[in-house]
């Protein structure tokens, strides 16, 4: 998936950058107004990262041009500006999501991921598929090779959490927050062991799960 980062601090900019992409993003850059609108306009993007103050063109101008362009991306501002109207008129002008400065790159990450599902499960089919799992969206299920496996709540958001970003290392906080909320938390051991559980249950199909332990990262959904 492509992002695009438009932001005029360069050390905030070139970060950002270097973070999205080791999590398997495909990322572009610029700390311009106009280039941002033009590669904005152009470039074909999932997502834009979008600082308000920047020179040449705002970010409120580059989202108002978006929008009147019947752009599809999504759109998350990231701003110093912390009052309430700030936060009201970005997204009444387009934006999907407002976050402020200063933020932590984990909370940043998983409003990134939140943006992309969201915007992935309203245009395409109802199923997620890594390996030879197939989840349900609609049903709730995870199919292996036409074996229907049911799953508990909890087991089946921690699946949509990792199968929403194949091949990217999630956390256990941005995992716990998927399945449990921000004002609650999955301990360590409760996640390894819903893990363990369905797995279990592929293995009754003589399959394997096709999610991996990083030890000391987190879990990622997988078909190396």
């Amino acid at each position: 998936m492509k992002i695009l980062v438009i932001e005029d601090s360069e050390a905030l900019r070139r970060s950002l950058q270097v973070g999205l992409s080791n999590l398997g993003f495909t990322v572009d850059e610029t700390g311009d107004g106009s280039e941002g609108l033009s590669m904005a306009l152009s470039g074909n993007y999932d997502l834009l990262v979008l600082d308000l103050m920047l020179p040449s063109v705002d970010g409120m101008s580059i989202l108002q041009a978006l929008r009147s362009s019947n752009s599809q991306s999504r759109v998350l501002i990231l701003s110093a500006r912390s009052e309430p109207q700030d936060k009201i008129s970005g997204l009444m002008k387009g934006a999907d999501d407002y976050l402020t400065k200063p933020f932590s790159f984990e909370e940043l990450h998983a409003r990134v991921l939140a943006l992309l599902r969201r915007g992935s499960l309203q245009t395409q089919q109802n199923t997620l598929t890594v390996g030879d799992c197939v989840l349900d969206l609609s049903l709730k299920t995870l199919n292996y090779k036409q074996h229907a496996i049911e799953l508990t709540r909890n087991e089946y958001k921690i699946i949509e959490c990792l199968f929403n970003a194949p091949e990217r290392v999630l956390g256990l906080e941005l995992i716990s927050e998927a399945v449990v909320g921000q004002f609650d938390m999955l301990s360590k051991n409760a996640l390894e062991a819903h893990i363990s559980t369905i797995r279990k249950k592929v293995r009754q199909f003589d399959g394997e799960l096709p999610i991996k332990n990083k030890r000391g990262f987190g879990y990622v959904a997988t078909t190396k």
